[in-house]
C-alpha cells in the first residue's frame, strides 16, 4: 500500500506541475492576445520581453521567453511536445526534470543571446518553449547513452521514432525559427545529461 501511495503521489506531483508550467504558458498567450496583438502590428506586448540577442535588457528573455509565444498556433506546437517529454523525464524523478529544464533554459537562452543575429546584425525577439523543448530530446538522448539502463534506452529509442526529425531544427535557413535556441538548448539537455547522470554497472550493460 505504501508504494501505491507512494506512486500515487508522484504522479499527481508530476501532473500539477505539468498543469501549472502549461497553464502559466497559456495564461499569458491570452493575455497577450485580448490586451496587446489585437491593436500592433509586429512584435508587441509580451513578446517584447523575449530575447533580444546582445542588449542588456535582452538578457531579462533568457528568463521570460519560454513562457511566451507569437500566437496560439505556436502555442499548440510547442504544448504536446513540452507534456510528452516533461513526463518522459519525470519518469525518473521530478528533480531531474527541474534540473534538465533550468539547464536547458540557462544554456539556449544565453546562446541565443550571444549568437542570433550575429552575421545580419538585425535586432528580433525569440520566444517559444522549443529551446527547452529540444533541451528534453537532447538529455532523453544522451542519458540513454550515458546510463545505459534498458528502461533509458528504450525511452531514448521511443522519443527518437516520435520526434527524431526534431534534430533539423537545429540547422539553420529556416525563416522565423530560432534555430540557435533550438541548438543550444538541445546541447543544455545533453550537457545535463552528461553532469548529472549516473552510469549503470557494467553488468547492467549488456542488454
Amino acid at each position: 500500500m505504501k508504494v501505491k501511495s507512494s506512486v500515487f503521489s508522484d504522479f499527481k506531483l508530476q501532473i500539477l506541475i505539468l498543469m501549472g508550467a502549461v497553464g502559466l504558458m497559456w495564461g499569458l498567450e491570452i493575455v497577450d492576445q485580448v490586451l496587446f496583438q489585437g491593436a500592433c502590428r509586429g512584435v508587441c506586448g509580451l513578446d517584447i520581453h523575449g530575447i533580444v540577442p546582445r542588449t542588456r535588457d535582452g538578457l531579462w528573455g533568457i528568463v521570460w521567453a519560454p513562457f511566451l509565444h507569437g500566437d496560439f498556433a505556436h502555442l499548440i506546437g510547442n504544448t504536446i511536445p513540452f507534456v510528452i517529454l516533461s513526463w518522459l523525464i519525470m519518469l525518473s524523478g521530478v528533480g531531474d526534470w527541474l534540473i534538465v529544464t533550468i539547464v536547458s533554459a540557462l544554456v539556449g537562452g544565453l546562446g541565443t543571446w550571444l549568437f542570433a543575429d550575429f552575421i545580419s546584425g538585425d535586432l528580433t525577439v525569440h520566444i517559444g518553449a522549443s529551446g527547452v523543448i529540444f533541451g528534453y530530446f537532447g538529455f532523453i538522448l544522451a542519458r540513454g547513452y550515458f546510463e545505459r539502463s534498458f528502461v533509458s534506452i528504450a525511452i531514448a529509442a521511443l522519443v527518437t521514432f516520435m520526434y527524431g526529425g526534431l534534430i533539423l531544427g537545429v540547422l539553420p535557413g529556416q525563416e522565423g525559427i530560432s534555430w540557435q535556441g533550438h541548438l543550444f538548448g538541445f546541447l543544455g539537455g545533453m550537457t545535463s545529461a552528461w553532469l548529472f547522470t549516473k552510469p549503470r554497472s557494467t553488468s547492467n550493460y549488456d542488454l
